[in-house]
């Protein structure tokens, strides 16, 4: 009896990862911001369009995941001012917090809103490098999430979109469409790489918004190179690097990613790549 309910709490505690229970931290760093339903709204989404992002993901995603053994399980969580999103797991339920603050937020978007969502996927599905805290090894680490989430999640959910006129609608900024283009002849692949590179100016533009600084840029990279894989959130200028390297990266969506190794289904120096790799501003290789 004393050995389950041991294995009870250990279940219960890995639950915790990318979340407290005030659900103040997960995709961004912990904070205090409140942005209430009933708010007048300059920008951000309305209770539809959060709906419809939740719908498409979920549509695609609950059946992977099922076939996986877990079964997944949105919160939507439209009336919680909380400007956040997180994931967590306890027996069997593959859990993700969707918080109405973080849509009602100006700077998001509904691709940038979609991020969020993949990043929140990633923490179950996006392989490793994972958490090395014993409590929450399940769950791929900041960082991965994030590359996931360009890698393969928008991907799979831009696929069947016209990608090109939504591209059209936007301002985008010539590095991305120059790099996009050179890694993706197709035309397609190459919008869907612009609209995961604008999803990653989204929230960054959110992460500029809640430390009152400015944005980062495609053309100011994270020079940093860590000495150890770093599990936590990345500075912002090293996230929206990150989605820029996981948009460019040339390997297939449905190629997966491993839980274990950190090279399949991914760029990485070990298969010959020198673009769209992790950046080391985060990621150290193991190979």
């Amino acid at each position: 009896m004393k050995n389950l309910v041991l294995s009870l709490m250990l279940v219960f505690s890995a639950a915790a990862f990318a979340c407290s229970e005030d659900g103040k931290s997960g995709f961004v760093e912990d904070n205090n911001l409140n942005i209430p339903a009933n708010v007048k709204r300059f920008g951000g989404l309305s209770e539809e369009q959060f709906n419809k992002v939740i719908d498409k993901i979920e549509a695609i995603y609950a059946p992977i995941i099922s076939n996986m053994g877990g079964h997944l399980e949105i919160a939507r969580k439209w009336t919680d001012g909380t400007v956040n999103a997180n994931a967590t797991r306890s027996l069997g339920m593959w859990h993700v917090n969707m918080y109405g603050g973080l849509a009602r937020h100006q700077t998001i978007t509904e691709d940038g809103f979609s991020l969020v969502l993949c990043h929140e996927i990633g923490h179950h599905l996006g392989g490793a490098p994972k958490v090395a805290n014993f409590m929450s090894r399940w769950a791929s680490n900041e960082g991965q999430a994030d590359y996931f989430a360009a890698l393969k999640c928008l991907r799979k959910t831009f696929l069947n979109d016209d990608n090109a006129a939504i591209v059209s609608s936007l301002e985008v900024p010539e590095l991305l469409v120059s790099s996009c283009a050179k890694q993706h002849p197709n035309k397609d692949d190459k919008n869907i790489c612009i609209r995961t590179g604008m999803a990653g100016v989204s929230v960054s533009n959110l992460f500029a918004a809640m430390r009152n600084s400015s944005p980062a840029q495609f053309d100011t990279p994270d020079r940093g190179v860590v000495a150890t894989t770093n599990d936590a959130h990345p500075a912002y200028q090293c996230r929206l690097d990150t989605f820029f390297q996981g948009s460019l990266c040339d390997v297939d969506m449905n190629e997966d990613v491993s839980q274990k190794d950190e090279v399949t289904g991914t760029c990485h120096k070990a298969n010959g790549h020198s673009t769209g790799l992790r950046p080391l501003c985060w990621f150290k290789p193991k190979m």
